[in-house]
């Protein structure tokens, strides 16, 4: 199918390229399908790019690109929505922001990883405990205050 996008023109995307989040993303319900491109080959970020909003897309990254100790269970209602046979099977991805005025200060959303089953082509925005993680946490060490994960 083609596929209309805002930052990449037309694209040429696989129906089984598509990923399914049955309840959307945190503030974008409505918006259910999305494609994961990657942002250049040898960088670590990726797009997740609304297939029916051309103007909408997530920059993203794994986990173990900037945080090596972030861990989570994943809910078992979760791993039954993802179908998942076990949390091993997830692939899980954090949402940056990159701030306009200072683009060296990203941070990542750790309280609400994506979850993707890529198998079965089904993902999921999960919020976890607030007390634990943060949602804006900084990934520059030059703009880390004193953020730093619970134990």
């Amino acid at each position: 199918m083609k596929l209309e996008t805002m930052r990449f023109g037309t694209l040429d995307v696989a129906d089984e390229d598509i990923l399914l989040f049955k309840r959307g993303i945190l503030g974008f319900p409505e918006q259910k399908r999305y494609v994961l491109i990657p942002h250049r080959p040898d960088s670590p970020f990726f797009w997740l790019q609304s297939v029916d909003m051309p103007e909408l897309a997530f920059v993203a990254i794994t986990p173990s690109v900037c945080l090596a100790d972030y861990e989570f269970d994943i809910p078992d209602n979760v791993q039954e929505e993802l179908e998942l046979a076990s949390a091993e099977q997830a692939e899980t991805l954090l949402i940056v922001t990159i701030p306009k005025d200072n683009p060296k200060c990203i941070t990542a959303n750790l309280l609400g990883p994506v979850v993707i089953n890529m198998e079965k082509r089904l993902g999921m925005q999960v919020v976890l405990d607030p007390n634990t993680y943060p949602v804006q946490y900084p990934l520059n060490p030059e703009c880390q205050k004193t953020q730093q994960l619970a134990p």
